[in-house]
């Protein structure tokens, strides 16, 4: 789960993967447009400035305006239980 605002909304909704570039969360249907600018933390980080490229149903996908740094994810991945081995990823790089 991840906390953040669309423009001047809060949105609560859940990571289902990221990248250095960017991420893909589920929410509310309608949570957010294409070309809506959103702010997140997650896991208590800051991520860089997203735009919302694509929605799909309850999905967006997010491009990021910088990178996250690949240290940030392995940290959050390891926070999360997540394996990172590249043979299991999931909640990890694309």
């Amino acid at each position: 789960m991840v906390k953040g605002r669309v423009q001047s909304r809060a949105i609560f909704a859940d990571l289902i993967d990221i990248s250095e570039g960017g991420c893909k969360l589920r929410g509310s249907r309608g949570f957010a447009r294409i070309g809506d600018r959103i702010t997140m933390k997650v896991g208590g980080i800051s991520a860089p400035l997203g735009k919302v490229v694509w929605i799909e149903d309850r999905m967006a996908g997010i491009a990021f305006e910088g990178e996250m740094h690949p240290a940030i994810l392995d940290h959050l991945c390891a926070a999360n239980g997540a394996d990172i081995r590249p043979e299991k990823q999931r909640l990890h790089r694309m």
